[in-house]
């Protein structure tokens, strides 16, 4: 089965090589039919330039820029659009998820799962993270859970797969253009009935996320209220 990798980028200039550096040979020993995805979002750091110069040096390298900032749920919806695996994965450039877990994640989709997420909040994950991110992750995540009745514990970890039928079910009904898209994406899936898999990882923070975790928390807040509203009202 073809895999699909979307790198989502955004002024990444400092990861990105060392990033795609890493993926090709994980990639390569769990499939040899893959193609990366470097989804890169109106950047002005140089990470232009850096991802036309990696899709000129490998074959397996895709870049796809924007000159308009698309926001990160936009930039994933576009990407996914011109991707052409029956595997579609996204993972973060910052590779806080160790890749280790990479053939887990695609095999849960090889093995019959429509969605698989890895989770920092299972029992067996280990991660390492500022208290004030993880007491804000689990406060949201609780949220979540309570008012969707959904069985996720991680909803927003950088590190998805999607089998290629079921993602395209949903997609054109995920609203959101930015962080809240993985949320939105796992709850409109659980509601349809598809299988969503979720298992520890390894996760370490890196430096220089683009998440502001007061104004973020605040947004993805009055964005869980909405959908919770939305969907009450599409079922009433």
């Amino acid at each position: 089965m073809r895999v699909s990798v979307v790198v989502p980028v955004y002024n990444e200039v400092e990861r990105l090589e060392r990033c795609i550096e890493r993926l090709k040979p994980e990639l390569e020993r769990i499939s040899p039919d893959y193609e990366i995805i470097i989804a890169e979002d109106g950047s002005t750091d140089g990470t232009k330039e850096l991802a036309e110069k990696l899709s000129k040096e490998n074959k397996n390298v895709i870049h796809l820029h924007s000159d308009e900032r698309l926001g990160r749920g936009r930039a994933l919806n576009r990407a996914f659009k011109m991707s052409s695996g029956d595997i579609l994965v996204y993972m973060d450039a910052d590779l806080a998820t160790d890749l280790r877990h990479l053939e887990t994640l695609i095999g849960c989709i090889r093995d019959g799962a429509h969605f698989a997420t890895g989770s920092r909040m299972l029992k067996g994950s280990d991660t390492e993270r500022p208290m004030k991110r993880e007491i804000a992750s689990r406060i949201y995540n609780f949220l979540v859970r309570f008012l969707f009745r959904i069985h996720i514990r991680d909803m927003q970890c950088g590190f998805k797969a999607f089998e290629r039928k079921a993602l395209f079910d949903i997609l054109d009904e995920i609203e959101d253009n930015h962080w809240f898209w993985d949320t939105e994406c796992l709850i409109r899936a659980d509601r349809k009935g598809y299988r969503v898999v979720e298992f520890p990882v390894r996760w370490r923070h890196e430096g220089g996320t683009k998440v502001e975790i007061s104004k973020d928390a605040r947004e993805m807040g009055k964005k869980l209220i909405k959908l919770w509203w939305r969907l009450w009202r599409e079922n009433t």
